[in-house]
């Protein structure tokens, strides 16, 4: 599953990322494309860390996944506000697709011409001199995942396989040691990948200022199938015409933490969507928006309410910050270190 995963995302000429598929126009849509107000507080939340932090100058100011670079857009707009912040900023995006990369220029050109983007396909070509502040909305939902299914004869790994027809179907593989001791589980989806990025991140951050902060669906620990496919901003089956949906799974972010600390970092939270944006004073900056442009007030707050209300992003979606030991809780995270040890 792992390898057909990357393959539909990734294959440079047919998969999903080789051509621009965020927004209304694509196969989803990711917060910062339904309201500014996201990019603006996870811009606050960056440059008011960086206050905490000292100051460091210069920084890596970096995004994994950029979309379209309407997040990133949002978050130097906001940042104007404390110019020495730009100024220290180097841009870095961490990006394999090329059609995505010249919407990303393009898009950050217009918001701010001075400040170019450095592309990467991954986090080992980051500069390494200097504090990493990172920011990774609907990113990790997509690296690949492993899925496993309880048989008769034992735990097997589930595979992609060809059926009489040439269709894709599922199948389950070779007899694999027990990726879990709970009695009542049956399935079980992993991702080692997921694991490695955030250990490789951390690594970057234990010992000097800075931030790594992770938007995301899904919760602690995950019980059952959570494989999804996205064609034009609807279900389909995830064997269906490979490449012309997207693929993403609901993240585990107790593993993610365990990684995080393992490489000697502190990890504050995951909080709820909803209640990061309310701590970092989302109904103010609802409000002050509807009263610049009360024209468009009813659309500034159904975008709001998509974010966070509980039946839409509020709760599904989750962030969590990794810092050095040393740092204070990022804005938006009141506490540090949840109980998640258990989970491991």
């Amino acid at each position: 599953m792992a390898q057909f995963m990357a393959l539909v995302l990734g294959e440079p000429r047919q998969g999903i990322y080789a051509n621009a598929a965020i927004g209304k126009a694509g196969h989803f849509t990711t917060a910062p494309e339904i309201s500014q107000i996201f990019g603006e507080l996870v811009g606050l939340c960056l440059v008011q860390a960086w206050l905490d932090q000292g100051q460091p100058a210069p920084f890596v100011l970096a995004e994994a996944g950029p979309g379209r670079g309407t997040l990133m857009a949002d978050l130097l707009r906001a940042a104007r506000t404390v110019p020495d912040f730009l100024a220290a900023a180097e841009l870095h995006l961490i990006e394999t697709s090329a059609p995505l990369r010249t919407l990303q220029a393009e898009c950050l050109a217009r918001v701010s011409p001075g400040l170019q983007p450095h592309f990467h396909a991954g986090l080992d070509t980051l500069p390494v001199d200097r504090p990493l502040f990172l920011v990774a909305n609907e990113f990790l939902d997509a690296l690949p995942i492993h899925q496993f299914v309880r048989t008769e004869s034992g735990w097997r790994e589930r595979v992609v396989a060809l059926d009489e027809t040439g269709s894709f179907v599922f199948a389950t593989g070779q007899v694999v040691p027990a990726p879990s001791d709970d009695p009542e589980l049956d399935f079980l989806e992993a991702s080692p990948a997921r694991e490695a990025w955030m250990q490789a991140l951390a690594a970057r951050l234990a010992n000097r200022p800075g931030l790594g902060l992770l938007i995301d669906y899904g919760d602690l620990a995950l019980k059952g199938e959570t494989l999804q496919a996205l064609r034009h901003h609807q279900r389909a089956h995830p064997l269906d015409d490979p490449g012309s949906a997207d693929l993403s799974s609901h993240v585990a972010f107790a593993p993610l933490a365990i990684a995080a600390r393992r490489a000697g970092c502190t990890v504050h939270g995951p909080v709820t969507q909803a209640a990061f944006l309310a701590a970092l004073g989302g109904a103010a900056r609802l409000a002050r928006l509807q009263r610049a442009l009360p024209s468009a007030a009813a659309s500034l707050a159904a975008g709001y309410e998509r974010l966070t209300h509980a039946a839409e992003m509020g709760v599904l979606f989750k962030a969590m910050a990794v810092t050095g030991r040393q740092a204070l809780p990022p804005p938006g995270f009141a506490s540090s270190e949840p109980p998640v040890e258990k989970e491991g």
